[in-house]
């Protein structure tokens, strides 16, 4: 019993918290952190220089690329959960997914700016455990955009565009739209560009002639991308056309899409992806979307 005993009171000897107070633990906490402190600053003092010294290279001349994605999941299942009335046996499962990536040639006379993004979804929902259920697309957006311009000022342009902008799960061209266009292009700074040309053809290609009519009109375009506060970046695209032509419904249309990222650890993070849009030959009701999940950018 002796020989149990000493061995006891050994291993307690052994342990470094046992003699310890909170109040000691607390005061250890706190010349811990008073260490880390100045190492902290001085990291976040390199940081800042190297962010400086990016900002300066990004004022060269040249190409300059990029891309981040967004991917989402939601599941869903309920086993007679009454509330639910009719899907009260049901199971959801949704998948979504975004992709975007840029890349602009500015040089000094003139500017090469290229971005695509792609928005795909789909959902399995079963009513019943017994159903056949199969995934369905829910979201299905495809744009892709090329703007040339020769530089008349530091800010200002005489501009061509392209823009084509369709589906790819489901009604591949049917519709889709192809503008063509020149005007001006407007940049006050380097990440934020207005476009405004008034000479635009919207082809159109669908299957229903009848209600997806081409036109001559004007193309306008603003576009945005840059970090809002530390660690969180945006993109803002609103692109609108209005017809030269008189019709019912309108062959007007327009399209504002918002890319939020959060960094959380080395470019991975949670990201959103939010669209509006506005085509009375398509719905004469306001379209949206969204998507929200893990996010990387690259």
């Amino acid at each position: 019993m002796k020989f149990f005993l000493i061995i006891t009171l050994a291993i307690i000897s052994l342990d470094p918290a046992s003699g310890q107070s909170l109040e000691d633990l607390k005061k250890q906490k706190t010349e811990l952190e008073a260490k880390v402190g100045p190492i902290q600053a001085q990291a976040d003092a390199l940081k800042a220089e190297i962010d400086g010294i990016n900002a300066k290279i990004s004022t060269f001349p040249g190409w300059y690329s990029g891309a981040f994605g967004t991917i989402g999941a939601n599941f869903t299942g309920r086993n007679q959960w009454f509330s639910a009335g009719d899907l009260k046996d049901s199971k959801a499962t949704t998948i979504l997914g975004s992709f975007n990536a840029f890349a602009n040639n500015l040089e000094t006379k003139y500017f090469w700016r290229n971005a695509g993004s792609l928005n795909l979804g789909w959902q399995k929902l079963k009513t019943t455990p017994e159903s056949n259920a199969k995934f369905e697309p829910v979201s299905d957006v495809l744009n892709i955009t090329s703007l040339f311009g020769y530089n008349l000022s530091p800010k200002l342009a005489a501009s061509s565009l392209g823009e084509y902008r369709t589906s790819v799960i489901r009604n591949l061209n049917n519709p889709s739209y192809l503008d063509f266009g020149v005007g001006f292009t407007y940049t006050p700074i380097k990440n934020l560009i207005f476009v405004l040309h008034p000479i635009n053809y919207n082809f159109i290609f669908s299957e229903d002639n009848s209600q997806f009519t081409p036109s001559l009109g004007c193309k306008i375009v603003g576009d945005y991308s840059g970090e809002i506060v530390k660690g969180v970046n945006w993109r803002s695209n609103l692109t609108g056309f209005f017809s030269y032509k008189s019709s019912d419904p309108t062959l007007h249309n327009g399209t504002w899409t918002n890319w939020l990222g959060f960094n959380v650890f080395k470019g991975i993070g949670v990201g959103l992806e939010f669209g509006l849009r506005y085509s009375e030959q398509e719905i004469a009701e306001l379209q949206n979307y969204y998507t929200v999940g893990l996010s990387y950018k690259l």
